[in-house]
């Protein structure tokens, strides 16, 4: 059976719902690119119809459509042979399309999910795609701000709202007519509020409830379990605007940021929207919650305290309206990140490129990990050795263990993290440095292939060797580091 969400994808920008303004704002852009010729970024949650406005408008301007997955395609190499021959030529054939001009949309999905080293220069192969291509662009991304700073400075932002259940159920009634079946209208808007915001996932339980029957009703409704993740803006709209303060609670454990994230976005938006007594009620929760996550930091990071930092400035801060309000707020870009937070978001870009994941796996799972295995710098090794694997300097080392950054045991830290990478690199120079004879070709590419394996086997071994001592005692592997003779205990959890 087709699916459809294929079968009823909107050919033509005027039949995307939900969405007006982005859809105007996207229209726009390609009809005046020839002016521009700047890129464009279609950003917002899951389902809510980006990819689709962009093939529907390439189907409008007649421009052939070139689509990539950033995801699955995203090394220097494959963005350039894939999308950059692409945005350089006329169409894929050679011959100008009719009544297109001969433009091609290069389409790049899943925009958010390239990350410099871990992609091998694939975030700087799209941004010099950006600059350099003679051929109109789409970025489409589910976070925007996950995005790296080149990718977002070189490309205009149409940020796609998620879809009202009001707009939903009038997708769902067409389909229903067009299958030939029957409904209920109660039914129709059962599905559409189950799944509000997300209209891809509406017309999945509208199949899903629809199959094999010839009539809806609200007693065959058929809706998937489904935890949604929250936008920042959907965030803030809530607490600020929309919800009541234990709804708008509920929403906030729903968005994958720390509230500590949360708490900076509340606090640098709030003044937007709240007047006089309410943004004073608001500030006194928002530096109650304030206590709260710097608690986490004062009690070797007892991550307990997020939930009564969420309280404040979610409920709290909601709790803190006189009224609710509708309409649209230009919340504008990330807030104010002081030294501290730029220091840990490197961190966790970092972290995010040497492993190979999000972000958010990075900010949420990982760095927790490390914060614990390497509390106030013990075992020394291994915080070495982390150090040394992630190239942190004083600062990253500080941030991480919590312990101070001008002490000379953080500095200690970073020196000899410095020599772990400089021998690191010796080891793999197959003699290089020591003047030593090259290696004939054969020998070389076999030792190669021998040190990529050795990579790869010490990868898989820091999972399991940092498990394996999740319950030494922080002074043993003290003791066992000196004991070492290299003085280099840890380093393969990490290289």
């Amino acid at each position: 059976m087709t699916d459809w969400t294929e079968r009823y994808r909107p050919t033509t920008l005027s039949a995307v719902r939900g969405n007006n303004k982005a859809r105007d704002a996207l229209k726009e852009w390609a009809e005046t690119w020839d002016d521009h010729r700047e890129p464009v970024v279609l950003h917002g949650s899951p389902g809510v119809g980006k990819t689709s406005a962009a093939h529907a408008l390439a189907n409008d301007m007649g421009w052939e459509a070139v689509e990539l997955n950033a995801s699955d395609e995203r090394t220097a190499d494959a963005i350039e042979r894939l999308a950059g021959r692409a945005s350089r030529n006329a169409t894929l054939s050679g011959s100008v399309g009719d009544g297109g001009d001969g433009r091609q949309l290069v389409i790049m999905d899943e925009a958010d999910n390239i990350h410099y080293q871990y992609d091998r220069g694939g975030a700087k192969a799209v941004t010099q795609l950006l600059k350099e291509s003679n051929q109109p662009i789409v970025l489409i991304a589910n976070e925007y701000y996950e995005m790296s700073n080149g990718l977002r400075n070189a490309a205009q932002e149409i940020e796609f709202r998620d879809v009202s259940a009001r707009s939903i159920v009038p997708v769902l009634r067409d389909i229903l007519r067009k299958e030939g079946i029957e409904f209920e209208a109660e039914a129709l808007e059962q599905i559409a509020e189950a799944d509000s915001g997300d209209l891809r996932a509406a017309v999945k339980d509208l199949q899903a409830t629809a199959d094999g029957s010839d009539r809806v009703t609200p007693e065959d409704v058929t809706t998937g379990s489904r935890n949604r993740s929250v936008g920042l803006f959907e965030f803030l709209d809530a607490v600020l605007k929309e919800e009541s303060a234990q709804d708008a609670l509920q929403t906030a454990y729903a968005v994958d940021e720390t509230p500590e994230d949360l708490l900076q976005w509340i606090e640098d938006k709030v003044g937007l929207v709240y007047e006089d007594d309410e943004l004073v009620r608001a500030y006194d929760f928002l530096a109650n919650a304030d206590v709260w996550t710097s608690r986490v930091y004062a009690t070797d990071y007892d991550y307990s305290w997020w939930r009564y930092a969420t309280d404040n400035l979610a409920g709290g801060v909601a709790a803190a309206r006189d009224h609710t309000r509708g309409g649209w707020t230009r919340y504008g870009g990330a807030p104010y990140r002081s030294t501290r937070d730029s220091t840990r978001d490197e961190v966790v870009r970092s972290i995010a490129e040497s492993g190979g994941f999000s972000m958010s796996t990075a900010r949420l799972d990982v760095l927790p990990f490390l914060a614990a295995m390497t509390h106030h710098c013990k075992p020394r090794d291994l915080t070495v050795a982390m150090a040394a694997w992630y190239d942190l300097d004083e600062a990253a080392v500080s941030y991480v263990t919590g312990s101070g950054e001008t002490t000379n045991k953080v500095q200690s830290i970073v020196e000899d993290a410095a020599e772990l990478r400089s021998e690191a690199v010796e080891d793999h120079a197959d003699g290089a440095f020591a003047g030593g004879r090259p290696a004939d070709s054969d020998t070389a590419e076999a030792d190669a292939d021998a040190d990529d394996g050795a990579d790869d086997d010490s990868q898989q071994t820091l999972a399991a060797d940092v498990l394996d001592d999740g319950d030494s005692d922080p002074e043993d592997a003290d003791d066992a580091a000196a004991d070492d003779d290299d003085g280099q205990a840890g380093l393969s959890d990490f290289m």
